[in-house]
């Protein structure tokens, strides 16, 4: 039998993703799972955009253009001026999701070999993007004891070396929800400008910060023209993860020549879910106010659960629907699949993400997990309450083990 590739023997398995056979599992076993792994909102997606789909008529359903159609992309630039973000029509390109959209970025400004900068913990997918285009994810950590907030200029600048393209953030932060200010951005501008180097600014949960905090956007930083490349999507903004339309768009043009290549070796976006989009795009801003007023619920509610279990370490996310939370436990992979397998309460468990897998350096994240806060708040405040007592209960296995293996090893 011939070997697969050794790239595919390196792709890492999703930790979003690759509990769900279990879960599976413990639904047929009648057991509720709730499900806090994955960034998959349960609010309606807009009426706008499920009647634009339903009365989609075009007769032959065919290629669209491979930087997106007319309708949508001037949608998108129009939509990017309400926020204060000047880009014109031919600065954006429409991609499969957000995903195609950094696979672009990567393709376009990097040869194999050359690294991206990176702060873990972060959205793990970049490590699959990474491998698949020969990237090399240079990571600096940040800590919940700072908020997950960036390092000094002086830290980022000692990553920079002969084979740094650039810089990736995600703002507002997915997994840790924290949200960078207009200084720590002007502060990555000042190494980018430096050092000759893009900033890659995944900006997808944009409307989604707490607290009176406001997101700046990379484009709206002095003298980033040639410098920023923005991601962006519609999945969580319009709850439509499944229509796969994202946005690559920068005021570089070469860099916009160079995805433009990337996008027509793919030939196009869906061409039904365009049409969709455009719907979502042009509705009034003001529909987001309520939708923010149900997240932050969501995230006090995830907040006060965490509370309740003692020894849990976390900050409080003031953006996207994400928090990484630090239990007292050893093995928070062993833990989540545990909770599938072996753990039930008052007929629930809990379907959580370990947060090792959205590291680069070994050995960070072993006891932590993400949690997505994207259940309504009577189902979050069940899934939190069984959560803590998965925790409770696991720790005592845990140290039962210890013991065991204390009195094994006393008295080899």
């Amino acid at each position: 039998m011939k070997k697969i590739s050794l790239r595919a023997e390196e792709m890492q398995a999703s930790p979003i993703r690759k509990l769900i056979p279990f879960a599976v599992a413990a639904r047929k076993k009648g057991i509720n799972v709730f499900p806090l792994n994955i960034g998959q909102p349960d609010i309606p997606t807009p009426l706008p955009i499920r009647e634009a789909i339903r009365n989609f008529d075009q007769e032959v359903l065919a290629y669209s253009p491979s930087q997106g159609e007319d309708f949508l992309v001037e949608a998108f630039s129009g939509y990017y001026r309400q926020n204060r973000i000047e880009l014109a029509p031919e600065d954006i390109i429409v991609t499969t999701g957000g995903s195609e959209a950094i696979f672009f970025a990567f393709l376009s400004i990097c040869d194999p070999g050359d690294e991206i900068i990176v702060f873990e913990p972060f959205y793990t997918n970049y490590n699959g993007m990474a491998l698949e285009t020969g990237v090399t994810l240079k990571a600096i950590t940040t800590y919940a004891e700072d908020g997950f907030q960036l390092p000094s200029v002086e830290t980022i600048e000692k990553a920079v070396s002969s084979k740094t393209r650039g810089i990736l953030i995600c703002n507002p932060n997915n997994p840790t929800g924290t949200v960078y200010s207009a200084k720590a951005l002007e502060d990555l501008a000042f190494i980018a400008k430096k050092h000759n180097l893009y900033i890659i600014a995944d900006e997808v949960y944009r409307e989604f910060t707490y607290d009176g905090l406001h997101h700046t956007s990379i484009l709206q930083i002095d003298g980033m023209d040639q410098h920023a490349i923005l991601i962006d999507s519609i999945s969580k903004r319009y709850s439509a993860c499944g229509a796969r339309i994202g946005v690559v768009a920068s005021r570089n043009k070469a860099v916009m020549v160079a995805c433009m290549k990337f996008a027509q070796a793919r030939l196009s976006s869906p061409t039904v879910e365009q049409w969709g989009a455009r719907a979502g795009m042009l509705m009034d801003p003001s529909y987001f106010t309520p939708i923010l007023e149900e997240y932050q619920r969501r995230r006090d509610t995830v907040m006060a659960g965490l509370a309740k279990a003692p020894g849990v370490v976390c900050e409080v996310p003031t953006g996207a629907f994400y928090v990484i939370a630090k239990l007292p436990i050893k093995d928070a992979d062993r833990f989540a699949q545990w909770m599938l397998t072996d753990f039930v309460y008052e007929g629930s468990t809990v379907l959580v993400a370990p947060a090792a897998g959205f590291y680069v350096t070994p050995g960070l994240g072993l006891n932590e997990i993400r949690i997505s806060y994207v259940l309504e708040v009577a189902k979050l405040e069940k899934a939190m309450t069984t959560l803590a007592e998965a925790i409770n209960q696991f720790k005592k296995v845990e140290e039962k083990e210890s013991a065991s293996e204390k009195a094994a090893s006393a008295n080899a």
